[in-house]
């Protein structure tokens, strides 16, 4: 190992999972840690609660053809979000 990489801080920890209100129905969604961060920090800058924009993440999972889970499509959505960012910088 070229002793380049770090952890990321905290460690490595599986996923914690939490419920959401989507639609007046309680969800169970499985995240790292890292993601529910990530998630907390987008919802407070989009101005949204937790739910609303796990809700709006949800909504355009279920337009795809073939729709991944919603874990998923919530670490895909924050990744691609992550990554329009620091390209807009």
């Amino acid at each position: 190992m070229s002793g380049r990489l770090t952890p990321p801080p905290g460690g490595f920890t599986g996923p914690v999972k939490r419920s959401v209100t989507i639609a007046g129905h309680a969800t169970s969604i499985s995240l790292e840690p890292v993601f529910w961060a990530a998630l907390e920090a987008a919802a407070a800058a989009h101005a949204l609660p937790l739910s609303a924009l796990v809700a709006e993440i949800d909504a355009l999972r279920i337009t795809a053809a073939d729709p991944p889970n919603l874990a998923s499509a919530i670490r895909t959505w924050l990744f691609v979000a992550a990554n329009n960012e620091n390209n807009s910088q």
